[in-house]
């Protein structure tokens, strides 16, 4: 297992992932970062993106919205509130998604109204990002 990595990606509905791999990239906040085994530990904030997943030599990719991310040498455990599979990614959908929250962001909002499209203009443009690099 030395080799490995224990990936976990748990959002409010489901469990949507869970294998050894051997690599993950994260949207952090503060930029991209790759996870190896034997990570140092590590607590940190993840946002709206692509996840890479190495496995078998293969990437494999899913579109993730806001959460944290715990590593540790052997584990990465991801809790966001949204995780979905490239492949079942609906492109049509997020991209009318996307124009929705683009049409939304330019009328006047509160404060409120503001955060909750821009949650979702920013859940589009993940799964239109990871959906495109299938091609």
């Amino acid at each position: 297992m030395a080799n490995k990595l224990k990936l976990e990606i748990v959002t409010p509905d489901a469990r949507t992932y869970s294998d050894d791999v051997e690599m993950v990239t994260l949207p952090g906040a503060e930029g991209e970062m790759g996870i190896y085994p034997m990570h140092v530990p590590l607590m940190t904030q993840i946002v709206a993106g692509e996840i890479s997943v190495k496995k078998d030599g293969r990437n494999h990719y899913f579109a993730v919205g806001d959460g944290f991310a715990e590593i540790t040498g052997d584990h990465v455990a991801i809790m966001t509130d949204m995780a979905i599979k490239a492949e079942n990614i609906d492109e049509a959908k997020a991209e009318e998604a996307r124009r929705r929250a683009e049409a939304r962001l330019a009328e006047h909002l509160d404060d409120e109204q503001t955060a909750m499209v821009s949650a979702s203009l920013a859940h589009s443009v993940a799964q239109l990002k990871v959906k495109r690099r299938q091609r």
